[in-house]
């Protein structure tokens, strides 16, 4: 008998079980901080989330949206959800991550929904970036159709190239352009997340 393909919606609906509400992502990341490491690659991964919590506290005091991207946002009249796939020692979903929540509190219709990488590898291996688990990963979907309207990450544009561009020229991802990439963001100030996914949500439907 032949196998029935498992649709990437499917996957979704199963998978959506398991998601959580940006609060309690943060409070799982405080908890998760709560327990002493045991190991030297346990402590790497440690400090990066402890750097990482310390970085989303400070966003989500500290975030923008500005009054256009507010605007074309709340335009939205359909229900939607903002599947994000992330984990909490991802400096990328560090900074990107409370922009986006900040972002979806702009209209009610829109529910972020925080689903754990390495708990859903099921759902992550069918969005990978160039072959790779690369988050955050947001996936846009609408929950009455059962369907996914566009995907975005893990960068914004523009961090993208830049990576891109040094890899081109040096090779490799170091943590010489680690470092250029985080002065970046900082100097981004959460603009290229919101401007992507504005971006993302005119591309199929009107705004």
């Amino acid at each position: 008998m032949k196998k029935t393909e498992v649709t990437n919606e499917a996957v979704i609906q199963d998978t959506l079980a398991n998601a959580l509400t940006y609060a309690e992502y943060l409070e799982g990341i405080e908890k998760e901080l709560a327990i002493e490491p045991t190991n030297e690659e346990e402590k790497m991964y440690h400090d990066y989330t402890k750097l990482n919590l310390a970085r989303m506290n400070r966003l989500d005091r500290t975030q923008k949206v500005p009054q256009e991207a507010q605007d074309k946002i709340n335009a939205i009249s359909q229900d939607l959800y903002w599947i994000v796939i992330t984990e909490g020692w991802c400096g990328d979903a560090a900074q990107s991550v409370p922009v986006l929540n900040k972002l979806q509190e702009q209209n009610s219709n829109i529910d972020i929904k925080i689903i754990l990488r390495d708990e859903n590898l099921e759902l992550m291996d069918r969005y990978l970036t160039n072959g790779g688990r690369s988050i955050p990963k947001m996936i846009v979907y609408d929950p009455k159709a059962e369907k996914v309207l566009g995907t975005w990450g893990p960068r914004p544009t523009e961090a993208t190239k830049l990576l891109e561009d040094y890899r081109a020229e040096h090779g490799v991802i170091d943590e010489k352009i680690r470092e250029q990439l985080q002065v970046w963001y900082n100097k981004d100030k959460g603009n290229g997340v919101i401007e992507d996914v504005v971006n993302l949500h005119q591309s199929f439907m009107s705004l």
